[in-house]
């Protein structure tokens, strides 16, 4: 039961009890040496009457402070006042507390790996991160110009069943068992039911693995038709490819590979989606040297073996959990059989490291001379025929630099790429190193003339303006300590070399008097007649001291 008391009867009932109190002290003080028979003789009816009922005599009351009765009571009020406050306080604190400890323990850090791109990364530049087509996974489900294409999503699940004569449950069934994991990748929580996101990861899984299997073996023969507005390799293609580049409209690798091995009928195989998702997203490599058979080879080689112990290159272990754009990244970063693997994050003295190097001054960033220094420092330029397009290297007083294509995407692909390194532990910082030191290369419009000069830049923007505003902005806000890159070392051996006078007054003399076959011949003549006006001084002295004789 609750009671609900009025302030001024509890007051009142308060003091009444003060009162009695008083009375009963008075009463005890009272002689007791009354003979018993002087007092007066109770009626049956005033037997029954309960004791709070008897008048007390008014001369008790002599000793009684009203005032101090009421300052008990005022103060006695708030006490009570402030101690449900302060309680309620301290249990919320204590609430929460606890909902941290729970939220601690529960946290499976090791399989984070779909990051929301920090505020810093996407000020100004916020369609770089938000796919404008299609969405895959929860940060941007359900959004208004989006859902356009879930129809198509549905019709592309509904080939698949058809295809493979399975039942949706089946795929439903099996992905509730991997969805705690896949939750765990997310970094913030996600606000779906479990049938909902279940739902969710099956839809867009099976979206995602139809457009790889018909990018590989052809639309039509998955049963579309050619005309399709989607499963075709034309028109709004190229916008989904780069929709599904984006960080934050990523899918878990390993929901991937349990779709696909649930159609082909082995649930627990591995790596087949990455070899898939590697001709997929080909198109966007920043370079137009086709890569070599040998090492397509090599490469889906060390993906599609990552089950085995002895393999370098594992990037689809259970601690990781990546996903297409990682393996994208994987894949431009391959160094021989692929990309060295990072430390392990277990190590303290590597995660200090890695604090040390996040938080370095920017200003030390700067870390090699623009393009047309290097020219005026008798540095030459050249094209290096690779495709891969962070391999630079410096020998003889020649950089070589691979050629780079950049088109409308290509920021959205370095600025997705960059916040993946800047967020993720688990990764190294190579396309980020590698976009700062084309930013120092590129200080103005003339650089990028000089680079497509060279051949090494090939642009389909509007102007070289445009391109060297792209490397400013795509630097903006990055946060790294470059000097533990190997572009670090390169850039210290090229200063080294433009610090030397003689190797810039060499260039300025063939800028000058050789940069052209008019030029050389105006100097080699020069240089003739030079030599003759010697030679006819030497002699016209010489005679003088010896004269001609007969």
């Amino acid at each position: 039961m609750v009671a609900v008391f009025n302030k001024e009867l509890l007051s009142w009932y308060l003091i009444t009890v003060k009162l009695r109190e008083t009375v009963e002290a008075g009463a005890v003080k009272s002689p007791s040496s009354t003979p018993s028979h002087d007092l007066p003789l109770e009626t049956p009816q005033q037997q029954q009457l309960p004791s709070v009922q008897q008048a007390p005599s008014f001369s008790h009351l002599q000793s009684i402070d009203i005032n101090d009765v009421g300052e008990n009571v005022k103060e006695e009020e708030e006490e009570e006042e402030t101690k449900p406050v302060e309680s309620e306080w301290v249990i919320s604190i204590r609430d929460k507390l606890e909902q941290a400890r729970q939220d601690h323990d529960a946290a499976s850090w090791a399989n984070l790996c779909i990051y929301r791109v920090p505020r810093t990364l996407r000020e100004g530049d916020d369609k770089a991160f938000v796919p404008q087509v299609v969405s895959l996974g929860p940060y941007h489900h359900g959004r208004e110009h989006l859902r356009d294409m879930e129809h198509h999503k549905w019709r592309s699940l509904h080939r698949i069943l058809k295809r493979t004569r399975q039942d949706v449950k089946f795929y439903l069934d099996s992905l509730r068992e991997l969805e705690e994991k896949a939750r765990a990748c997310y970094e913030v929580l996600i606000p779906l039911s479990s049938y909902e996101f279940v739902e969710m990861m099956v839809l867009d899984g099976c979206f995602v693995l139809e457009l790889f299997q018909g990018a590989a073996e052809g639309f039509k023969r998955l049963g579309y038709s050619h005309n399709d507005p989607v499963f075709a390799m034309r028109g709004v293609m190229h916008s989904i490819q780069r929709d599904m580049i984006m960080l934050e409209n990523q899918i878990p690798l390993f929901v991937l590979d349990r779709l696909w091995g649930l159609q082909i009928g082995e649930p627990d195989q591995r790596g087949l989606v990455a070899k898939l998702a590697l001709r997929f997203f080909d198109p966007l490599m920043p370079t137009d040297e086709p890569l070599q058979k040998r090492e397509r080879d090599k490469l889906e080689s060390s993906l599609g073996s990552a089950n085995s112990p002895t393999t370098p290159f594992d990037p689809f272990t259970d601690l990781m959990g990546l996903h297409c754009l990682d393996v994208f990244r994987r894949s431009l970063l391959r160094k021989g059989s692929g990309p060295e693997p990072p430390p392990p994050p277990a190590s303290r003295k590597w995660l200090k490291w890695r604090f040390q190097s996040r938080v370095a001054d920017k200003r030390r960033q700067q870390l090699i001379h623009c393009v047309i220094e290097l020219k005026e420092a008798g540095v030459k330029l050249r094209k290096k025929k690779t495709d891969r397009f962070w391999d630079i290297k410096f020998e003889n007083g020649v950089l070589w630099i691979p050629r780079l294509l950049i088109h409308d995407g290509t920021k959205s692909l370095f600025l997705n790429l960059i916040a993946f390194e800047q967020c993720h532990l688990d990764c190294g910082h190579d396309i980020t190193a590698y976009v700062i030191f084309m930013d120092n290369l590129i200080n103005s419009p003339e650089d990028v003339g000089y680079l497509h000069y060279c051949d090494i830049i090939e642009h389909w923007l509007g102007s070289d303006a445009e391109v060297a505003d792209l490397f400013h902005r795509l630097c903006q806000e990055v946060v790294y300590d470059i000097n533990n890159s190997d572009l670090s070392r390169l850039s210290e051996e090229v200063n080294r070399y433009h610090s030397h006078k003689w190797n810039a007054w060499k260039a300025s003399l063939k800028h000058n008097y050789f940069n052209n076959p008019w030029a050389i011949i105006s100097v080699v003549a020069a240089v003739f007649l030079l030599l003759l006006s010697f030679i006819q001084s030497f002699y016209t002295v010489y005679a003088y001291y010896e004269p001609y004789t007969s």
